[in-house]
């Protein structure tokens, strides 16, 4: 992974990585793009490596990966992180987006008329929140996203989180659950999404990536929902894992290797 710096929202610092594909050949190929969102949105990339959500296994794909630690992450002082608070769809968009732009620019051999985004838990909230706002991805990945706020709020097992990032709840401060809810938008969403979600996930329930399914199907946009239901927030089992990513891979190579 290389790390770069580049200026965000608000001309701040943001920090980011780009790492490249397995047998990356320079001198001319171009290799398609897949940007990662990190959950949380407290949360951020780390030198660390996993079963899930590694950037290694995405990159196996032939990808060139772009890996943003957008507003909200930790590890860059207090200040950053309470910046997605209360503006979730705001900073945090805007530093993932001119990221990626800066990664291209800095690199040719990033092709971007050949890009996707994929993100967990925040970050398929994201997904879900680009596909209203942003056309520029041929395919994307949403596991575990909200799709409408107020929904989530009722039945998540964590009312702290949502309290806390959206100024109460629902009852006290509608205005930033409806002006931050992807649901708003999905009159706008046009790019092929694979959903991911599992029945066990009391975080996000399930009935966040059936409605986020809902959307994309009676609009007609290619879609795909993955379900475990013997999982939840995130996939552990080993077994499920393979399928997972089998059908993560698939989904992007689809629409980025056609």
């Amino acid at each position: 992974a290389e790390d770069f710096w580049f200026r965000g929202a608000n001309g701040d610092s943001v920090h980011g990585f780009v790492v490249k594909p397995p047998q990356f050949e320079a001198g001319g190929k171009r290799y398609p793009v897949l940007l990662l969102v990190h959950g949380g949105p407290q949360g951020a990339w780390l030198d660390a490596w996993g079963s899930r959500w590694a950037p290694q296994m995405f990159a196996a794909g032939g990808y060139g990966l772009v890996v943003i630690n957008p507003r909200g992450s930790t590890g860059y002082g207090q200040k950053f992180v309470d910046g997605v608070s209360k503006d979730w769809g705001g900073k945090t968009y805007v530093d993932l987006m001119k990221g990626l732009d800066a990664a291209l620019a800095a690199h040719p051999w990033l092709d971007s008329t050949r890009m996707a985004a994929a993100g967990g838990s925040y970050g398929g909230y994201m997904v879900n929140w680009m596909n209203g706002h942003t056309n520029r991805f041929k395919a994307l990945v949403s596991h575990a996203g909200d799709f409408d706020l107020v929904s989530s709020y009722g039945a998540t097992e964590e009312l702290w989180f949502p309290e806390w990032d959206l100024g109460g709840p629902p009852w006290v401060n509608i205005t930033d659950y409806e002006k931050w809810s992807p649901s708003r938008f999905a009159h706008n969403w046009r790019t092929p999404t694979l959903v991911i979600h599992g029945a066990l996930d009391f975080r996000v329930p399930e009935t966040e990536g059936m409605q986020t399914f809902t959307a994309l199907q009676r609009q007609g946009v290619p879609s795909r929902f993955l379900y475990f239901p013997d999982e939840g927030h995130w996939i552990g089992k080993p077994q499920n894992q393979i399928v997972w990513w089998n059908t993560v891979q698939e989904w992007l190579g689809r629409y980025l290797h056609p």
